[in-house]
């Protein structure tokens, strides 16, 4: 130290305390962008993941669709129309696994050592959390535009409505992904972590009316689809498509009794719960250790 260096000390009894820089409120986008751009950097290095995204959705979208006409014995027509009323679910299902997998990452993040880096940075806990969020929505989108594209197998129309079809699915791909978050930051093991989120999502997409018309259940089962909110992202997403007319049969639709929701209300809804489950996320990853 030369003797023009001097030391300034903070007065007895001042706290002193880490964080980003006052005033810049930017520092606290600076981990959602990155921790955004890792997950795209992961999706870009597995071109492997990318095509097996693919897989699932159309052995759906095909196979399940000729084998229900083959043994029901539905014409050319019906089987058109059943693959068009299918594709909601199948587009609900391939934005489902990528952005689990952003809850699998945290979960190893734990194990390597890495959460521990995040929970002490400077940086907001929400930040950190919303990054990752924002990752595996993206990464889900990405897989529901794959599907977009084939959706001429199932007479889905390539028109401008699709835009909209795509923001739904980004907005059901954030409540997956914030779902998966969620999990992570309670559940410390990877293989728990496994069968605790196939147990949750299985059950929702079973009881969504993905595969089967939401109205004339039997009481219990009406009642456990319309408490599902995946229900209201496949009922909104269906009506929404551009495609045959069995997409927006009132038949095929969601009735609440004699009403049917707005598609503007079932995402009001879904975004909602999709806060409040990122709250919770935020909360248990603030007290993570």
């Amino acid at each position: 130290m030369t003797g023009t260096d001097t030391v300034r000390e903070a007065p007895v009894g001042t706290a002193v305390t880490a964080g980003p820089p006052t005033g810049r409120p930017w520092h606290s986008l600076r981990p959602v962008t990155l921790l955004w751009w890792r997950e795209m950097v992961r999706l870009r290095h597995n071109p492997v993941r990318i095509a097996m995204g693919l897989v699932t959705p159309l052995l759906f979208l095909v196979v399940l669709g000729t084998g229900l006409d083959a043994a029901s014995g539905l014409g050319k027509a019906q089987l058109h129309d059943y693959r068009a009323f299918l594709f909601p679910g199948v587009l609900i299902m391939s934005v489902q696994a990528p952005a689990i997998a952003v809850g699998i990452s945290l979960v190893w993040d734990r194990r390597l050592g890495v959460l521990r880096q995040m929970l002490v940075s400077p940086f907001p806990r929400s930040s950190i959390v919303l990054g990752l969020a924002f990752g595996g929505a993206t990464t889900g989108g990405i897989y529901g535009l794959m599907v977009l594209s084939v959706g001429g197998i199932a007479g889905i129309g390539y028109t401008p409505m699709l835009l909209v079809v795509l923001l739904e699915m980004l907005l059901v791909s954030l409540l997956f992904t914030s779902l998966g978050l969620l999990a992570a930051v309670t559940v410390k093991q990877v293989d728990t972590f496994g069968i605790v989120v196939n147990l949750s999502l299985m059950p929702l997409m079973f009881f969504s009316g993905a595969m089967f018309p939401p109205n004339g259940l039997p009481g219990w089962l009406a009642a456990v689809v319309k408490l599902n909110p995946l229900t209201y992202g496949v009922d909104a997403v269906r009506r929404t498509l551009p495609g045959p007319d069995v997409l927006r049969s009132e038949q095929n639709r969601l009735l609440i009794g004699d009403w049917n929701p707005p598609v503007v209300l079932e995402l009001g809804l879904l975004a909602a719960i999709t806060a409040v489950v990122l709250g919770l996320a935020t909360y248990r990853f603030s007290r993570a250790r």
